[in-house]
């Protein structure tokens, strides 16, 4: 071997040998800093090994707790439809006579005001004329079916009688029925040119009043007057499509107006709509609730809280959990001073307890206080 080679192979075992002494140093320099550490940690796995440590870490079991979701909406007060009237016109024509001013409780069924109206007048000639033509063609499909009897009326001539007979009354309950739309209850009784009477369509207070004396109104004109019974109102809230499923029909609720902040009034869904809203991803829930002092006025902000039937979930102190950058954990006891980091689901906290949705069972021991210590 040359001089060369072997001055080479010198330097080369020199290097190794150098590597190999970091190598061992290194190693032996981590042995004796874990030996000075209180815990370690291999992993999610943590082993704690000193006295003082043991001793800030307190530990208890998972618990099952009784559990109502609770679930915060942004909510509006609502007339119910079927207690809110829009008053119209159903003809054009001049108004001759108020019954009701502004705020005037009134009764289904109850004159609001009176109309004459050229269109109503036609209507009613319809009517007399329909009326008159239906007894002629009555009289005459009765002579026809006698003299069918006594045999010098053809079978032929008493059915095209009877056909008209039933043409005729069949136009009269149109006309009748189009009267019944205009609330005239006996037809009978009417007058030729007299006034239209407009009647409330449901029980309530006059709300809104445009009715004026000698004002010409059209059929197409907006509503000149509102009745509406707010004695009870609709509390129309959107809830987060991913809470729906806590809450059914009947459940209770109670909210807040923002007139009256502070004071609580409870209510109970009456309706949860089937169609999400796509651009807010929530749902409409309807709830019903009583009006009795009139404090709750159409269209004002409501915060309401609805609350799921209770179930059994299992709990833990709120102190006992811990968050990094990704989820939220617990230290949980796998073996005497060993314990494993847990990723958890986090229901909902209550009072210092915290809901946990996934992750634990009754009874798992978990470190309650002083997970810090362990990060």
């Amino acid at each position: 071997m040359s001089k060369a080679k072997e001055m080479m192979m010198k330097k080369v075992n020199v290097l190794c040998l150098c590597i190999v002494t970091i190598f061992i140093s290194a190693c032996r320099e981590k042995v004796v800093k874990n030996e000075e550490k209180s815990h370690i940690v291999i992993d999610d796995t943590v082993f704690v090994k000193d006295e003082i440590l043991k001793g800030k870490l307190k530990k208890a079991s998972a618990k099952s707790y009784s559990y109502s979701k609770e679930i915060t909406a942004a909510g509006t007060v609502q007339a119910i439809p079927t207690r809110f009237a829009y008053i119209t016109p159903p003809f054009s024509g001049r108004v001759i006579k108020s019954h009701v001013s502004l705020g005037q409780k009134v009764k289904e069924g109850m004159p609001l005001y009176e109309i004459n109206s050229p269109d109503f007048i036609n209507t009613q000639k319809e009517f007399f004329q329909s009326s008159s033509s239906k007894e002629l063609v009555k009289k005459e499909f009765l002579r026809k079916e006698e003299l069918a009897k006594a045999g010098v009326c053809s079978m032929k001539e008493l059915e095209e009688a009877k056909n008209s007979l039933l043409m005729a009354e069949k136009e009269y309950e149109n006309i009748i029925a189009a009267l019944n739309v205009y609330q005239i209850d006996n037809p009978e009784a009417m007058k030729l040119g007299q006034p239209l009477i407009i009647k409330s369509p449901v029980s309530g207070n006059i709300v809104e009043n445009n009715i004026v004396n000698g004002q010409y109104i059209k059929d197409d004109s907006d509503p000149i007057a509102i009745v509406a019974d707010l004695s009870r109102v609709w509390i129309s809230a959107q809830v987060k499509e991913k809470d729906i499923s806590y809450l059914k029909k009947g459940d209770i609720l109670n909210f807040e107006v923002s007139a009256r902040p502070g004071v609580l009034k409870e209510g109970e869904i009456f309706h949860i709509d089937d169609l999400v809203d796509e651009s807010t991803r929530s749902i409409r829930v309807i709830s019903v609730c009583d009006n009795d002092y009139s404090d709750l006025k159409i269209g004002m902000y409501a915060t309401v809280k609805f609350f799921s039937e209770e179930t059994e979930a299992v709990s833990v102190s709120e102190n006992a959990l811990m968050q990094n950058e990704k989820f939220t954990y617990v230290y949980k006891e796998i073996a005497s001073d060993t314990y494993l980091r847990t990723p958890v689901g986090v229901g909902n906290t209550q009072n210092g307890i915290a809901i946990i949705s996934s992750g634990l069972t009754k009874e798992d021991i978990i470190i309650s206080e002083g997970g810090y210590y362990l990060k």
